[in-house]
């Protein structure tokens, strides 16, 4: 039975969703947005927008909600090479997987912070495939041994995911002829371009540049996503207090702007094409000019944005599983452990950054290992409490009667495998803890990451598969 009482996080009211949309829709018919490719204004020319100054584009209100109208509200990330759905992006349910690109990497191995390397974005991308807590895979890394034109970089990075991992891939690239040649190398694993659209194994994450632009690659990327009909979200980063208002009402008005300006571009290359609704929103903080992750007002914007999403009827993108903090220490850990439960409540669909040590600058696979502990007890938190007849027990407690134990009891034989069962976490006393070598939990998920890394290998690609990647990757 389902349960009946659950954990849920909300935030805004009804009205208050308005208020963000109308301020939004102000935004848009009042400022407007730049557009500055020719393709995306051209359609626009064929809308009741206004286009003054050459690419300054202001939206009525009515084309806003037409796009709105046109969008999926679900969207199904497959497994490689098959229709079996792993994120089901709809309503509060919640998929998590890792973030992109960082620069730098903190080693299980040596505890030493260095620049990623071909061989650790591998070692990554196998333990993602092996936790069942993660249900897509990001790049994680920028390795700095790699070989070949910079401009190769990204389908590169893609290759090695689709060859290391069967689950979804939410990818990043350059420009549309990057989404042509990673769509190319997709569709060859998915059994052609049409079953890749039917059961896609891919996601791209891409940006509008924050305020209220739109540049030729990002949007480009945008329309060439829409017109395969491959899902997309095209989430803005506003900063508040750098390149948002300072305050978070602010901010969420004008990310949403952006985020709804893109959707319409979108939907008129091709309606009802599959479009995540997101928005980045975090905040500088004005001693170090950092864009801070781990911060109570970031996971506010979250809350809101996942409200903003299902207010439209879209699926929503967020962020977890991160911190600020240089190295996996408490802070890092507290940071974590905040950020999933606040996914999780909160309802955003597809969550990434797993693992982001440094605020984006460093991948940890250590720190995606323990947070996947966090995710896999949080769920059973979020599980909640069945209230049936069967689990209120009374005839049990009547036959058991005052004095009386439950141990032997048939109904607690059936049902004492329900409680959660940590992996990572120890129960044990001191006393058998010393036994077993007084480890402390960076110890375990160490020792757990190098045996993934070690031991997990993923389905291979076919051999045809294979070549056809080495083809795109060639031209």
């Amino acid at each position: 039975m389902e349960p009946l009482a659950f954990p849920r996080l909300g935030m805004l009211s009804l009205e208050q969703c308005e208020t963000i949309h109308r301020a939004s829709l102000e935004i848009l018919r009042r400022t407007g947005v730049r557009v500055y490719h020719q393709g995306a204004l051209e359609l626009l020319r064929h809308t009741d927008a206004v286009i003054t100054d050459g690419n300054l584009v202001r939206f009525p209100p009515g084309l806003v909600e037409w796009a709105l109208k046109q969008a999926p509200s679900r969207i199904t990330l497959c497994r490689r090479g098959s229709a079996e759905v792993v994120a089901p992006l709809e309503g509060r349910q919640v998929s998590f997987g890792t973030g992109s690109d960082c620069p730098n990497y903190l080693d299980p191995r040596t505890g030493e912070r260095r620049p990623f390397t071909t061989a650790d974005l591998v070692d990554c991308i196998h333990v993602v495939d092996a936790l069942p807590e993660l249900s897509f895979c990001m790049s994680m890394g920028i390795p700095s041994d790699a070989t070949g034109s910079a401009g190769n970089a990204y389908r590169r990075q893609f290759a090695l995911m689709l060859e290391h991992t069967v689950k979804p891939i939410v990818f990043v690239c350059d420009d549309r002829a990057d989404c042509e040649a990673i769509a190319a190398m997709a569709a060859a694993a998915a059994g052609g371009m049409e079953q890749l659209r039917l059961n896609p194994t891919l996601l791209l994450y891409s940006e509008p540049s924050t305020p209220l632009k739109h540049s030729e690659t990002a949007t480009g990327k945008l329309l060439y996503m829409a017109e395969h009909s491959l899902p997309i979200v095209h989430s803005p980063a506003p900063m508040m207090g750098g390149t948002a208002p300072v305050t978070l009402a602010g901010g969420l008005a004008l990310g949403n702007a952006e985020t709804l300006s893109s959707l319409v571009m979108h939907q008129l290359q091709r309606a009802g094409a599959p479009f995540l609704y997101g928005s980045g929103l975090h905040h500088m903080d004005m001693k170090t000019t950092i864009s801070v992750y781990s911060a109570p007002e970031f996971q506010l914007a979250r809350v809101a944005v996942a409200e903003m999403g299902r207010f439209y009827g879209l699926p929503t993108w967020g962020y977890a599983g991160h911190s600020d903090s240089c190295v996996l220490d408490e802070q890092a850990a507290a940071d974590a452990a905040f950020s999933v439960l606040v996914a999780l409540l909160g309802g955003n669909n597809l969550v990434h950054d797993i693992g982001y040590l440094e605020a984006g600058l460093t991948t940890s696979p250590e720190m995606i290992v323990l947070t996947a502990e966090m995710i896999s007890m949080m769920r059973h938190f979020m599980a909640g409490v069945p209230l049936d007849a069967e689990a209120l027990a009374l005839d049990v407690i009547h036959k058991v009667g005052p004095g009386g134990d439950f141990l032997t009891q048939k109904h607690t034989l059936k049902h004492f495998r329900e409680f959660w069962q940590p992996v990572l976490f120890d129960r044990r006393r001191v006393e058998d803890w010393v036994a077993a070598g007084s480890k402390a939990t960076r110890d375990r998920a160490r020792e757990r990451t190098l045996a993934l890394m070690q031991d997990h290998r993923p389905e291979p690609l076919p051999d045809a598969v294979r070549q056809a990647i080495a083809d795109v990757l060639k031209e």
